[in-house]
């Protein structure tokens, strides 16, 4: 008997992405992440509202010092916890635990709902680092579950339709978090946090059982020792490890797109916020735009051969986004989206900025599929553990990198120059090494049999 048989022998052997969203394999899983996303994001987004725009929230602490903390204390818990979530993962069946993880969800939200009525921007500090541990364990089962409940040929579209539904769902939930500058606005995001929780724990209910990938053992509370341990088993299979910093390289040089709207926006363009929630709209667009087109032109196979193309493409729009960038600073006052669509320079940047999250979907997509299919099945979500680790180090690697930069007076353009050029790079040596990426794919192998 296999790990889904009851699921698994009503798989329909033809199909698209309605045809997967509307199945119990793959529905509820989708939409558990989806909202996951949502609300990280729309809480996220609310409290650094909060600590920017009202003093009394902040109190004697400033917004630079608060809103930078905020962003660390979501990010550390996957360093200290993405290890010890796959080994718990591999040993526990995924979708009880997700279950688990999201009924404590609940509960956080609900204090959370407390925190932003109150005010309480501290309170809230100290639950967005209890949000980073849940999204930490949640990391490893919604990647890993995925060859659980899918056959070979679905793999690459449902880590397509993921990947496409986390962007907007952090798009979504950021425009949702801006509810808390309007009238009653607390109100509002206090109960929108509590119901997407209840509503995610109510479609989790709905995936089905897997069978443990590992044995049971007893749960290591040494988190150093574990991390240490998953990243050297990590490297010990070549292609899944390639794939990890392939994966990092994206969400390195996303995340320093993703801080620099702002300030590109504002002293470059010269242009309201609104531009921001447009730079990030594009932006989410471009990436389930992308991981779309990957499925389709790859029609399902598991393939390293278009990883190249999808970072030449992110290098060339990047480097074509600084020569589209107005030289010199903006003035004091500030254009509207209407003024900012009504200029003609206006849309080679937004091509651009399309192409660039575009270029990364069809990167990133089939390295994740990659990633999951050379993993060994018992240790499958260990390794993605590793993988967030990784993708958490490259992150604060861009964060630390951007900031020297500043400091040595390059401006925001010449940051998205200097990603394209070595996203050059990147591309040359992901052509050089893209043949040993399928190789660690067991469908590479059976068609080599």
């Amino acid at each position: 008997m296999s790990r889904f048989d009851e699921v698994t022998a009503a798989r329909p052997r033809n199909g698209g992405a309605l045809a997967l969203l509307g199945s119990r394999r793959f529905g509820p899983l989708f939409a558990t992440q989806f909202l996951s996303a949502f609300n990280d994001n729309a809480l996220k987004n609310a409290l650094v509202l909060m600590i920017a725009y009202r003093a009394d929230a902040a109190g004697a602490w400033s917004a630079g010092l608060l809103i930078p903390l905020a962003g660390g204390l979501f990010i550390l818990p996957f360093f200290l916890c993405s290890a010890s979530a796959g080994a718990l993962a591999d040993m526990s069946d995924k979708a009880r635990l997700v279950r688990i993880i999201k009924l404590i969800e609940i509960a956080v939200m609900i204090v959370a709902a407390a925190a932003v009525i109150a005010g309480s921007a501290m309170l809230l500090l100290g639950l967005l680092f209890v949000m980073g541990i849940q999204a930490a364990f949640f990391g490893p089962i919604k990647y890993a579950i995925l060859p659980d409940l899918l056959t070979p040929e679905e793999l690459l579209l449902g880590n397509a339709l993921v990947e496409a539904g986390t962007f907007l769902a952090i798009l979504f939930g950021t425009i949702a978090g801006m509810l808390i500058a309007t009238g009653n606005g607390e109100i509002s995001v206090a109960a929108l946090i509590v119901a997407v929780a209840l509503a995610a724990w109510g479609v989790s209910l709905a995936i089905p059982p897997i069978r443990p990938a590992a044995s049971p053992a007893r749960f290591e509370w040494n988190f150093a020792a574990i991390t240490a341990r998953a990243i050297g088993q990590a490297t010990e299979r070549p292609a899944p490890f390639r794939a990890m910093l392939g994966i990092s390289w994206f969400w390195l040089a996303g995340a320093l797109y993703l801080s620099q709207f702002p300030t590109y926006v504002r002293f470059v363009l010269g242009s309201e916020e609104a531009v921001v929630t447009l730079f990030l709209a594009v932006f989410s667009v471009g990436v389930g735009a992308g991981s779309m087109l990957c499925n389709r032109l790859l029609r399902g196979r598991v393939s390293a051969g278009i990883v190249p193309w999808g970072m030449l493409g992110l290098a060339l729009f990047s480097i074509d986004l600084c020569l589209a960038s107005p030289n010199g600073s903006a003035g004091a006052a500030l254009t509207t989206i209407g003024g900012f669509l009504a200029q003609p320079a206006s849309w080679r940047i937004l091509a651009d900025l399309f192409g660039i999250a575009a270029s990364g979907g069809v990167f990133i997509v089939p390295l994740y599929t990659l990633l999951q299919t050379g993993s060994d099945e018992a240790r499958r979500a260990q390794t993605i553990g590793a993988n967030n680790i990784i993708n958490a180090a490259a992150m604060v690697l861009s964060a630390v990198l951007t900031m020297a930069l500043v400091a040595a007076g390059i401006s925001v353009p010449g940051l998205f120059l200097l990603t394209g050029v070595a996203s050059l790079g990147v591309a040359a040596l992901f052509w050089r090494i893209a043949p040993s990426l399928a190789a660690g794919s067991p469908q590479f192998e059976a068609r080599k049999a």
